[in-house]
Formats: structure tokens, sequence, C-alpha cells
């Protein structure tokens, strides 16, 4: 799960570290060590307890002026360090983010390569804001972040336009150029997001292949946020004709070193997506409450709760008949970046 208030310190970290570097040429270099333990109980199951990595990374940026006015960039983050058990780590064995670009203060930034899609960065704020994250409800579209084209316009009396392309060509899962819309308003304390997803790829190019069946709907997702001074608050709804309907509420606020958060989801499935309660369901609820401490500028510890619920049935153990319609999830996660 992706981990915004980690990301945030992370590129601040990156460009701010990427003004020093430039004069010598020399690379960023950054990373974390993510920790978590959970409890999850299962309605009418058992229960488990689980000491995980949550997503360390290591990652190099850089950046040089290319002419006056242009700069380009490139940017690599590898992931799959598995921290927590030596026995089980390979080391380094994946990928998280990579791509090159150019931008400029005229015409924006163009840049190819791996990296969170123009649709999730614009729409999905929620199912992308929590550390562990296990029931949040990302959104139903499986354009992947592989393969990408990316385009953001500069910002026009604080409106944005941005696109994306994955050309996944002929090989693999067969010929599909998926393709993504968005357009971002602010002013103010207030900010409005609205993005489409053509999901024309096959979902085999997708990470969220597992979260809708393939069809050629598009998906259509608009979001709402406004910053007070300590307290946020979001609202966002996504849409796909014959596979599902998603809304989400959540308010952040924060009061010195710490964050507190609560975020409401709720999904309901179009059409016969559950065969054991056939026809439109209410397939998904969930509450996540967190609270988050920061014990420095490059560490920070949370408590975060998940309740999910709703007509989506789960089974009790892997491969068991026995099935129930509610999780219980608390964790507790510490984080060192640098």
């Amino acid at each position: 799960m992706k981990k915004t208030i980690l990301a945030s310190a992370i590129a601040a970290a990156t460009f701010s570290g990427a003004a020093l570097a430039q004069e010598s040429n020399l690379p960023v270099v950054y990373g974390n060590i993510q920790y978590a333990l959970a409890y999850e109980n299962i309605d009418d199951g058992g229960y488990s307890v689980d000491h995980f990595d949550n997503g360390s990374t290591l990652g190099v940026a850089h950046s040089h002026e290319i002419a006056p006015g242009i700069t380009g960039f490139f940017k690599m983050e590898l992931e799959g360090i598995n921290a927590d058990d030596k026995s089980g780590s390979n080391g380094i064995d994946g990928l998280d983010e990579a791509y090159i670009g150019v931008k400029g203060d005229s015409f924006g930034q163009v840049w190819v390569g791996s990296d969170d899609s123009t649709y999730e960065s614009a729409i999905d704020k929620i199912a992308n804001f929590f550390e562990v994250g296990s029931y949040n409800l990302g959104g139903g579209y499986t354009t992947g972040e592989g393969d990408l084209i990316q385009y953001l316009s500069p910002s026009f009396g604080g409106f944005k336009l941005g696109a994306a392309v994955q050309v996944n060509g002929t090989e693999g899962a067969g010929k599909s150029y998926p393709y993504q819309l968005a357009a971002i308003y602010s002013v103010d304390a207030l900010e409005l997001a609205f993005a489409m997803d053509s999901n024309d790829g096959k979902t085999g190019y997708s990470s969220a292949a597992a979260l809708t069946p393939n069809n050629n709907e598009n998906t259509y997702g608009l979001r709402a946020t406004y910053n007070l001074e300590d307290l946020s608050l979001t609202a966002q709804f996504q849409t796909r004709k014959d596979v599902e309907d998603k809304f989400g509420l959540m308010g952040v606020y924060t009061l010195g070193k710490n964050q507190f958060a609560l975020a409401y989801e709720h999904a309901s499935a179009d059409g016969d997506l559950n065969p054991v309660k056939p026809g439109d369901q209410d397939v998904k609820e969930t509450v996540t409450v967190q609270a988050l401490h920061n014990l420095s500028d490059h560490m920070y510890v949370y408590v975060e709760g998940y309740l999910a619920g709703g007509d989506q049935v789960y089974p009790v153990a892997e491969g068991s008949a026995v099935r129930t319609d509610e999780k219980t999830i608390a964790a507790v996660g510490a984080v060192y970046y640098f």
C-alpha cells in the first residue's frame, strides 16, 4: 500500500537534496524501513498475528538542467527487501517506480516508465493514505502502473490537465493502449479532481486485476479535498458500469507532531458479482482509524484499526468452506526514512 505521509516526506527530501546534489552532479539516494505488527480477527473464524515488512524501499533520483527553464529527471525505487525476515529475504527483488522525464514551467512535465498512474494520483487519495491499508477500497480501474507515458500540464489559474497512455503493444496479453485523462482544479483551500480510465488493457497488465473483472467500460472518478489549517476533509466517488460504485469520506486532523485520521468507504457491486448473494449488493464497507506520531524528521510510529463488513463473504481460513462477512484488524508500526 502506498504511504502518503512517507511519500511526501521522501519527495521533500529528494527535491531539497537534488538542489544540493545538482551542483556536484551526484544523485540523491533515499530509502526507508517499515515494520508493522497486525492482529486480524475473522468473525466466526480464527485470528492471526503477523509481523511483516510493510513496504521498505531503497531509491535513487537525479535531475539536471538541460536548457534554461527545462529540467531532465529520473527516479528508480526498488522494493521486496523483506526486512523483517532474514531467512526469507533475497535482498532487493522488486520494482516500485522507475521513470525518466523532462519538465519546464511553460509546458509542464512528460515522463515515461513505471509510476503511480494519472488516475490514481488524481482520485485514489483515501486508499493510498493509510499505512497498512489491508481493507481500504482502491478504485475499480485496471490500467496498471507500468509501460506508461504520462503528461501533466502547468497550472493555468489553478487548473491542470493530466493524461497517460499505457503502451502494451502486441506482446503478452494482447495489443492494447489503455489511456487515462484527468483534470485538477485548485483554488485557495479547495482541490477538485475528475479522471477517467479507459480500461482497455488486459487484466494481465494491471496491478489492480484482482479488484475487478475485465471489461471495456470506462471508470470515472471524482474527488474533492478541502484543507483547513489543521484539518483536511476528502470525499471521493468512483464508478464503472457493470462492475461497481465506490465512495469514501476521510478527515485528517494534525496536532503538533500528531496526526489523527478517520475514513469510511463503501462499495456496491453492479450485477451478479457475488455468487453467494446474487444481484446488486453493498459488497464492502470499511471504517479506518489512525493515530500517528512523528518522533523526529526521519521517524514516526502509528496505530491503525480497520472494521470491514458488507455483503461480501470471506473464507474464515484458507480453503475453508465456512465464510463470514466481517473482519477486523489492529496494527501498530514504525517507519524510519532518510
